[in-house]
This record gives C-alpha cells, sequence and structure tokens, in this order.
C-alpha cells in the first residue's frame, strides 16, 4: 500500500500497475497427507495466474464507479485489494478514508451466534464503538425489517436475510468509502429498492461508491463512471452507458 499523504486531496483511491498474482496446482491433489509428501519431494508444481494485470485506476472523492464484466474478470479481486484483503503482488494501491464493504455475503457474520449478537460482532469489525451501535441498534433492526428473527442463529437465515442484515449495518453510518458486490441481488424487489435509496443518499452527502452488479439499469441509475474489466485488465473506463456500448459490441 502506497503512503496516502502522496495522494492529492480529492483522490480516496488510486491503482498503479496494480497486479495479483495466484499459485494454481499444477496436479490434482486429493488429501492433505498426499499434498504435504508431494511437497517436501518437489513433486508440487504450481501455474501462476494473474488475476489483475498492470490495472491503473483513480476514483475521486464522491464519485460513483461501477466495474463490470463477464464472471471472473477481476472485479471481486480489485474490491478485495482495495479492502486490503489482497496485497498487490507488483504496482501500489493507495486508499484514504473509512470503507464500509460488502463484498461477500456473510462476511464478518459468526453464523452460530443470534442477528442481535452479529450486529454487535459485525458493527465491531467495522469499527463502530459499542455506545455507536447501542444507539442505532434499531436503526439497523427496522431497515433490515427483522424484528421477529433476531434471536435466530445467522446460520437459519436465507441469503436474502443476511444481505439485509448486512447492508443495514454497513450503511447505519456514512462511510467515506462504500463497496457492494452483487450481494444486494439476493434480496427481493422491494428490499433492493429500500438499498438503491440508502446508497442515492449516502452519494448525496460524498460517500464514493464502487458497485459490481449484473442489474444494467441500477448502474446506469447510480453510477457516473465506470470500467470494464476482462481477464485481469481494464479495456475501457468512461461513462457507464459507453461502458455496456463497449462491452456488449464484444459479446455480440
Amino acid at each position: 500500500m502506497e503512503n496516502v499523504d502522496n495522494l492529492e486531496k480529492d483522490i480516496c483511491i488510486q491503482l498503479k500497475d496494480a497486479t495479483v498474482r495466484f499459485n494454481m496446482a499444477g496436479e490434482k491433489v486429493d488429501n492433505l497427507k498426499e499434498y504435504f509428501v508431494k511437497l517436501i519431494k518437489r513433486e508440487l508444481h504450481f501455474k501462476e495466474f494473474l488475476a489483475l494485470k498492470n490495472v491503473n485506476l483513480t476514483i475521486r472523492q464522491g464519485e460513483a464507479w461501477a466495474l463490470i464484466g463477464n464472471n471472473g474478470a477481476g472485479k471481486s479481486t480489485m474490491l478485495r485489494l482495495i479492502c486490503r484483503i489482497l496485497a498487490p503482488y507488483k504496482g501500489t494501491v493507495s486508499v484514504r478514508g473509512t470503507i464500509a464493504p460488502m463484498i461477500e455475503l456473510g462476511a464478518g457474520f459468526d453464523p452460530n451466534l443470534t442477528a442481535e449478537e452479529n450486529i454487535y460482532l459485525n458493527g465491531t469489525i467495522l469499527g463502530y464503538s459499542r455506545k455507536f451501535i447501542q444507539d442505532h441498534f434499531q436503526e439497523i433492526v427496522d431497515f433490515a425489517e427483522l424484528h421477529k428473527f433476531l434471536e435466530l442463529p445467522i446460520k437459519n437465515y436465507s441469503s436474502g436475510m443476511r444481505a439485509r442484515l448486512g447492508f443495514a449495518i454497513a450503511t447505519v453510518r456514512k462511510p467515506d468509502i462504500l463497496i457492494v458486490d452483487e450481494v444486494l441481488a439476493v434480496g427481493d424487489a422491494a428490499f433492493q429498492a429500500k438499498c438503491h435509496k440508502r446508497i442515492r443518499e449516502l452519494l448525496n452527502q460524498g460517500t464514493t461508491l464502487l458497485f459490481v452488479s449484473h442489474n444494467k439499469k441500477m448502474v446506469l441509475d447510480l453510477c457516473d463512471h465506470a470500467a470494464w474489466l476482462d481477464h485481469g485488465e481494464i479495456k475501457f473506463t468512461g461513462t457507464p452507458a459507453e461502458a455496456y456500448e463497449a462491452y456488449e459490441s464484444i459479446i455480440k
């Protein structure tokens, strides 16, 4: 990660030649014992896979960016890089400000704890104080519409219920950067509209948005910038309409 002091004041995210490399096993290993035997004998070979390749992108405060492209294009990898879940193999990633990430359904939750307990757990992970969570507990519950299920373990929740709770916790306080990766797709139409309204409110307050969704209508409505990724490379940046035109012309 690069020192954010080097960034211009209105830049909140900057990627310079960012590259992410994964090592993939070159052969099938059926169990842990076989893995270690092959490792000791130096019979285990790996193939290099570049999930992102020399990505350059600058995002300014208050902008709303969509990442579009096929599954496996590198969109989620880029979000994980920005969230510091992954470190770049090469290049630099600079991020200024607080991040509210929604990049994996159920992330930050303990499936064996109740919804009430998970509100405190997930809120703490996001950096909220216990007092802040207590003061905003009812607001979270009201937004998620899970009043009757607070004493139920998260493992018994549907994917839509988990998404509702996660979104409610992540957006109860205005973050500098909101990252949403497909998790809203599991919600029903009414809740998606509710989340759409909350995101719009945050954008109006100056939050920066990174949005990954196959819902073209929502992307066009929420975002003012877009980057089209293909095989780990940014092929085009511009308005969402322009990015979709370039992307869909290749698909066709």
